[in-house]
Formats: C-alpha cells, sequence, structure tokens
C-alpha cells in the first residue's frame, strides 16, 4: 500500500511512503479508498498540526470514498464490496459528541492513502448515484452544510440563506437551499465566481469588495432580512451575518478564514432574536440521511480540481488558494 504521511511540519514535510496492507482488527474494516477530498483543515494540519500533540509521522486527510476488501472479528454492518464513506468524528452515531470522538485525518485515521483500517461504525454507504470522487465531498463539507441548514436550522421552502464564499461547505449550502425550496444569497470575492453561483442557481450573488453589500442583501428581501447565514469567513464579517439576520434567524459559525474571533454587535444580536451556532461537521445520522436526501433529490456536487494520488502536495496548494467548491484526490 502506499501512503502520505507528514514526517515534518509543512507541505516540504509531506512524504509518500509505501508499507504492507494492514490487517483489520475486531471491529473494524480495511477500505481500498477511490479517492479522497481535500478539506482547509488539512492544510492547517499538515502545516502545524493545528496545535494539537501529534505524534510524527501521521497520514492526514479526513474525507474518503472507497471499497471494504476485508472485515475483521465482529463486524456485521459491512462485506467486502461494500462502497462507503467515513464519517469525519469517530463513535458520533448521534445525539451529543462523546468525548472521546476524534476526527479522522490526526489526530484520528488519515484516508490520504490507498487503504486504511476504520471502524464499523464510523463508515456510511456512499451514494448509489454519485462517483466515488463525488461522495468523498459529504463527509465533512455536505454534512457541514446539511447539520447547519438541515439538521439544526430546518431549513424550509420560502426561506432566504445567506452563504459567504465558494467553497466547499459554501456550494453545498447553495445546493442545499435549492433542493429544499429556499432561496439562496452569495457573497463572493470575484465576478467570475459571481457569475457561477448563479448559474448554480443562486437568486443573487455580490462581491464583497462592494461597500453596499449588507444593503444589496437587506434589499433583496424588502427589508426583512435573511432566515440563515453560512458564516465561513468569521472575523470582523461575522458582525454583518448578524446585521442581516431576520427575526428569530440563525447563524452558523463555520469557518475563520478572515480571523478566529468572532465579533458580534450587540443590538442586532438581542433585537433579532439572533441563535448563533458553532458548526464542528455532524454525526452519523445526520450523514446517513443527507446521502439519501442526494439519492432522492440528485445534484452535481461541485468539484474544482481533480489531482492524482502522486500529486497530493499540488492538491493543497490548489486548497490553499481558493478552490471554487472542492478539491478531490484519486487512487485509482
Amino acid at each position: 500500500m502506499q501512503r502520505w504521511q507528514v514526517t515534518r511540519y509543512g507541505l516540504d514535510g509531506l512524504e509518500r511512503t509505501r508499507g504492507t496492507v494492514p490487517e483489520p482488527g475486531p471491529g473494524q474494516v480495511l477500505v481500498k479508498l477511490r479517492a479522497a477530498s481535500l478539506n482547509y483543515r488539512d492544510l492547517l494540519i499538515v502545516g502545524d498540526g493545528m496545535g494539537m500533540p501529534l505524534g510524527l509521522p501521521f497520514t492526514p486527510g479526513s474525507d474518503g470514498c472507497g471499497e471494504v476488501v476485508a472485515a475483521g472479528a465482529g463486524v456485521t454492518r459491512w462485506r467486502p464490496g461494500d462502497v462507503v464513506i467515513n464519517t469525519f468524528w469517530s463513535d458520533w452515531w448521534d445525539g451529543a459528541r462523546p468525548a472521546h470522538s476524534v476526527p479522522a485525518g490526526a489526530p484520528g485515521p488519515g484516508v490520504l492513502a490507498t487503504h486504511a483500517v476504520l471502524g464499523e461504525h464510523d463508515l456510511v454507504s456512499a451514494p448509489r448515484t454519485w462517483t466515488a470522487a463525488q461522495a468523498s465531498l459529504l463527509p465533512c463539507a455536505g454534512l457541514t452544510a446539511w447539520t447547519a441548514l438541515v439538521e439544526n436550522g430546518a431549513l424550509r421552502a420560502g426561506q432566504t440563506v445567506l452563504i459567504q464564499g465558494t467553497g466547499g461547505v459554501a456550494l453545498f449550502g447553495l445546493q442545499l437551499a435549492a433542493m429544499h425550496g429556499a432561496r439562496a444569497v452569495v457573497v463572493t470575492s470575484s465576478a467570475a465566481k459571481r457569475d457561477r453561483v448563479l448559474a448554480l442557481g443562486a437568486s443573487h450573488a455580490v462581491l464583497r469588495s462592494e461597500a453596499d453589500w449588507p444593503a444589496r442583501v437587506r434589499g433583496w428581501t424588502e427589508g426583512r432580512g435573511v432566515d440563515h447565514v453560512l458564516d465561513t469567513a468569521g472575523g470582523d464579517s461575522f458582525g454583518a451575518s448578524v446585521e442581516l439576520l431576520a427575526p428569530g434567524g440563525r447563524v452558523a459559525a463555520i469557518g475563520m478564514l478572515a480571523g478566529t474571533d468572532l465579533r458580534l454587535p450587540f443590538y442586532p444580536t438581542i433585537i433579532n432574536r439572533a441563535t448563533v451556532q458553532g458548526v464542528g461537521v455532524g454525526h452519523r445520522r445526520s450523514l446517513e440521511e443527507l446521502v439519501r436526501a442526494v439519492e432522492a433529490r440528485p445534484f452535481e456536487p461541485v468539484v474544482d480540481a481533480t489531482f492524482p494520488f502522486e500529486q497530493v502536495p499540488q492538491a493543497l496548494e490548489t486548497v490553499r488558494e481558493g478552490a471554487f467548491g472542492k478539491v478531490v484526490v484519486t487512487m485509482s
């Protein structure tokens, strides 16, 4: 088998290594991976471990799709030939996340490898209507948007969703809004991206560089404000997200591209009766529901670029540059 390992922090510390194919233990399955999608988190993990005390070397990558090729003793959920995606959190099946749960790709097992041993309960059947590359987008990006809008937000037809950015979570949010009969308004960084989100079905799109963009968004809602915000930036822009809420609206705090501090304006938060909720991906039940939803109401998830397995460093550079949608690595 082959795997990418972080031997020292930084992209130049990523090394492709060879080894023997591992054997699954009791309650585990061996998955031959076909594709993995990359997240901004993966770039941070490779860069400095995100401050976690990780033992080197380790295999990064948290979102994979592959085929079960062997099962350990006592496994009942899967058999060889099943096509699966992994959950981001270990042992989080529903309800509150257990204290011992860890994310995949550090400190849990990473999927930037040709094979991985994973717990049988930390897998979900991949959508039958999607390719492995497309299915690999679901564990983090797809599920984060689903958790924010559907699991937590009870998204329904006629509502308005404000989406900050055009990364993987943002574009899943746009597509899930359309699936549920809601309209999406997107704030983006360039005219080219604005045109692309409008082509994907956004009702409106505005450039972040336009000083009056919050006023324009409020105008598009006839002064009412938006029901949901997917805030992938954080920092100073978080205040605008809260100010644009309709009464009883929700802001999902998802990303930190503009900084790790969230700045809230007091009066709009109170007057709008705002709900601000951090979203750390989600549990297995929600992922299973998301898979059923995309099978029932198919759409094409947005893959910006695909790289072969030997070009993982180049793929991570593309993530750093800011992809439109997701970046995927294929193993075969």
